[in-house]
């Protein structure tokens, strides 16, 4: 590749819009450009990793026996609907009609189709079991698309399907998704952790991990063991519980507060004079169409996929200020247990092993000290219902939990028969009786990969691509085309490796060096080799994107080591 004749349009700043660290510097470096909100164009050097990035998770999913094929995007409504995901997928579906008026949708994953196709052409249990995946364009209507590739509205994706006889059997194949994407995660340079995960709009009746690549700018908190092997999302991260010994000592009758203006938890402790951990935190939420009522204490947080789980329930939502009045009688912020009705009382674990707190009276400006769990108010259901924080103990025992940013880039689930029942995917077993095929599905952000593998591996002057994704293997930089050793000799070893299947980028451009070499900082490939004042006597400069130092080698060393490398 000659770099005078590619599209590559690189920036000296990035847009003003830009937040993400990867998001800045794949614009700056001319990899790819916003078309509309949460949608890109890949230009030839961002889309040359794409495709490094596809054929890494090829060759891992055909290792790990799994069959290619390709999906439409366009999905018919009522397939939506038998499964029950209609609705519950909410606003992110994107939804059309053609000319006949019948519904369609963009697909954001495939449970679906692939189902509806399994039960079609799968009939005996000598069929299976089946891994069939895809690498395609999914469409999702972010609310709030953000951080470039990381979150956008249109992106690719490899989505697997498995279809096995049993559960025994799916654990089998689920152990090898794992393991394949262990292996992807790691050749594709990223550091990486994969955690317990809550199954969420997939569903599902098995266990679910996400892998996680660790970088300041995820959107999850993974929680892990300091001193073990426990990791999970936050969603889904517990700790260590144990029953305390009930205090004996006797709590004095409920007492009723004027608390004027102080609705916070912050303005609580400094109107009683204490801890966060003093009082009783009861926040309103609406799921599905049950009106119910969580109960932490201050310094914690509810965790809504736990109460979700708890209940059966497909949609959480916080109570709006009008329903709050109306159910408890009083305005934001003075919520409490005691009292409530017509609402599904939800008792953290933890608040329900306490002695006493304060809570909200149910009344504007007041609160209620001395209030007594069993004696004052009865829990519908006591469980754990509040994030982890830093610092619990570990549900294994093995020490505190420490807490990093991730970012989500794969998702493997056991689905079992959510969609199989549903959609009518069986097979004939042994005796000849139909039973519902086992499903598992496996997800990978192809495109988000770009952005996580950048997030982990730049520097202040740009990009450092792991080798496996650089867009090019070598950067060939002549630092004047103008001088004819240098050209001959720069010409000279491009033609060489080009010869020997490596990837050269040649820098052929009739610009100043200083230009050149900041445009090779930022774009980031994996080598370098620069033809300058020695290249009459056949003497170039080598260095690796990631070392500080540069070296002069002959043009047979600096080809060699490359090689080697390679």
């Amino acid at each position: 590749m000659k770099q005078s004749q590619l599209l590559i349009p690189t920036l000296r700043e990035a847009p003003a819009d830009a937040e993400a660290v990867s998001h800045k510097l794949m614009l700056r470096a001319g990899l790819i450009r916003q078309l509309a909100s949460g949608v890109y164009t890949y230009l030839p050097l961002g889309f040359r990793v794409l495709k490094k990035v596809q054929e890494i998770v090829r060759e891992e999913m055909d290792r790990a026996g799994a069959q290619e094929l390709l999906l439409p995007a366009m999905q018919p409504a009522e397939l939506w609907r038998e499964s029950g995901r209609y609705d519950v997928y909410g606003p992110e579906l994107i939804r059309l009609k053609d000319r006949h008026d019948r519904e369609f949708a963009l697909g954001p994953t495939h449970e679906e189709v692939i189902t509806t196709l399994v039960a079609g052409e799968v009939s005996s249990y000598r069929q299976l079991p089946m891994t069939l995946y895809q690498i395609q364009t999914k469409y999702r209507d972010e609310r709030r698309p953000r951080f470039g590739l990381l979150r956008g509205r249109e992106f690719l994706m490899k989505d697997a399907y498995s279809f096995d006889r049993s559960w025994e059997e799916l654990d089998v194949t689920y152990r090898a998704m794992y393991a394949a994407y262990s292996r992807i995660f790691t050749r594709v340079g990223l550091n990486f952790r994969a955690v317990q995960a809550d199954a969420g709009a997939i569903g599902g009746e098995g266990e679910t991990h996400e892998f996680m690549a660790l970088a300041d700018i995820g959107e999850d908190t993974i929680v892990v063991s300091e001193n073990g092997d426990y990791a999970a999302n936050l969603e889904k991260a517990e700790m260590f519980w144990e029953e305390p010994a009930a205090s004996g000592t006797e709590v004095p009758p409920m007492n009723r507060v004027h608390t004027p203006n102080a609705h916070t938890i912050d303005q609580l402790c400094a109107h009683f004079d204490a801890e966060a951990s003093a009082f009783f935190k009861t926040l309103l939420y609406r799921v599905d169409d049950l009106p119910i009522a969580v109960v932490v204490r201050g310094d914690r947080e509810v965790n809504e996929t736990k109460v979700l789980n708890a209940l059966g329930g497909e949609r959480i939502e916080l109570a709006e200020g009008a329903e709050v009045e109306r159910l408890t009688g009083a305005a934001v912020g003075f919520a409490g247990p005691v009292g409530l009705s017509g609402v599904k009382l939800l008792v953290d674990r933890e608040v329900q092993a306490m002695a006493s707190g304060v809570a909200g009276a149910n009344e504007t400006d007041y609160h209620a000290e001395n209030v007594q769990p069993d004696r004052d108010f009865t829990a519908d259901l006591v469980g754990d219902f509040r994030n982890a924080a830093e610092g619990d103990l570990s549900p294994d025992g093995s020490g505190p939990l420490k807490f990093y940013r991730g970012i989500e880039v794969g998702h493997v689930f056991k689905l079992g028969t959510k969609y199989s029942e549903k959609l009518g995917a069986e097979y004939l077993d042994e005796s000849g009786r139909r039973q519902p095929a086992i499903m598992g599905c496996y997800g990978i952000g192809i495109s988000r990969i770009l952005s996580a593998v950048v997030e982990q591996n730049y520097d202040e002057n740009g990009i450092r691509w792991p080798k496996e994704l650089s867009p090019a293997a070598v950067h060939i930089i002549p630092a004047s085309i103008k001088d004819e050793d240098q050209r001959k000799l720069a010409l000279e070893l491009y033609d060489r490796f080009r010869s020997a299947g490596v990837e050269a980028l040649l820098d052929d451009r009739d610009e100043r060096a200083g230009v050149k070499f900041k445009d090779a900082d930022l774009l980031g490939l994996s080598f370098r080799v620069v033809v300058g004042r020695e290249a009459a006597e056949g003497r170039v400069e080598f260095k690796r994107r990631t070392d500080a130092d540069k070296v002069t080698l002959s043009i047979e060393e600096a080809y060699e080591r490359i090689c080697s490398q390679l």
